[in-house]
């Protein structure tokens, strides 16, 4: 028998917040959440003003470790073009999806803007 049938899969990401600590996050990744939500659920100091459009640009994010993502979207490259702190590894945390793809995913908090 399959010791890991009926066990949730725990997807884990690693998250350094603006003061520079990290912390672990270990979310199931069935619940159809993204990295902003997960971020949140863990009582880091993630805001999402626009509910996780991609507009408002509020959970940006760098990544710091070599995923294979899916594409930036139109809407998405519109918002990190307008943002003071954009480098080439920027993304919005409420366009990445928590799934199985991520696991081991770091990221770091970007500055306010």
């Amino acid at each position: 028998m399959n010791e890991d049938a009926g066990k949730e899969k725990l997807v884990s990401i690693r998250v350094e917040d603006r003061d520079g600590t990290w912390h672990t996050i270990e979310i199931p990744g069935d619940l159809g959440l993204n990295v902003m939500e997960a971020c949140k659920a863990s009582d880091l100091p993630m805001q999402s003003i626009c509910g996780g459009l991609g507009i408002c640009g509020h959970c940006h994010v760098y990544l710091l470790s070599d995923h294979n993502l899916p594409p930036v979207s139109e809407q998405e490259e519109e918002t990190l073009d307008k943002l003071t702190f954009l480098k080439s590894n920027s993304r919005l945390s409420c366009q990445l999806h928590v799934d199985e793809r991520i696991d081991g995913l770091v990221i770091a908090m970007a500055p306010e803007e």
